[in-house]
């Protein structure tokens, strides 16, 4: 690729971001919005975060791509204690915790 396509495609990207952004942010920003779509986006963060997570628990790089226990028993601890206190820290400071206990015990860390 040349240096002008790649910059071509940056900028590109950029306005695209801008104007998904702008359409939501500033021409409906200061209207009120609807309650259904208000209660729509509570569950947001609850739907992104696994969608980050869970490649890191399957398929991790340092692992080359194969699951392993420490992830899978930090990952089940995070979740069991998210749902027990309907909190997003403590999950995932007890997922950081058991992720470390679990490398360090199997010698990976």
């Amino acid at each position: 690729m040349s240096d002008t396509t790649i910059w071509t495609v940056i900028l590109l990207l950029g306005i695209g971001t801008f104007v998904i952004r702008f359409s939501f942010l500033g021409l409906i920003g200061t209207r009120p919005m609807p309650p259904l779509l208000l209660r729509l986006l509570r569950y947001t963060p609850v739907a992104v975060l696994p969608g980050l997570v869970a490649p890191l628990v399957l398929w991790p790089a340092a692992t080359g791509g194969t699951p392993d226990p420490a992830r899978l028993c930090a990952a089940a601890v995070a979740m069991a204690v998210g749902l027990w206190t309907r909190s997003v820290l403590p999950a995932v400071i007890t997922g950081f915790a058991t992720l470390y206990l679990g490398l360090w015990l199997t010698g990976a860390f």
